[in-house]
């Protein structure tokens, strides 16, 4: 037989792909990967520890309130809360 191309065998390849599955690759819709210099890398790195760290401490204390069942309500001591259970007697 006659050698094939390496342009043949990739379009037999792709082929034989298409007959096997329906799946693609997404489209690169967005610029190709970049390389980072060792100092920008850690500083992202670090950034986004932080804003994990920072979601973890809010989830745990929401946890913490629902299990203890405590419930934020707004506190007003010179409002209209505190002089409901007071009443206008007059002096005479």
């Amino acid at each position: 037989g006659s050698p094939i191309t390496t342009e043949e065998r990739r379009l037999r390849d792709k082929k034989h792909l298409d007959d096997i599955t329906a799946a693609r690759l997404p489209l690169l819709r967005h610029s190709p990967a970049k390389l980072l210099s060792i100092e920008k890398s850690i500083a992202i790195q670090i950034q986004q520890k932080e804003a994990y760290e920072e979601m973890q401490a809010k989830l745990a204390a929401q946890k913490l309130a629902e299990r203890l069942s405590i419930k934020m309500l707004r506190f007003e001591p010179e409002g209209e809360a505190s002089m409901q259970y007071r009443e206008v007697r007059d002096e005479d």
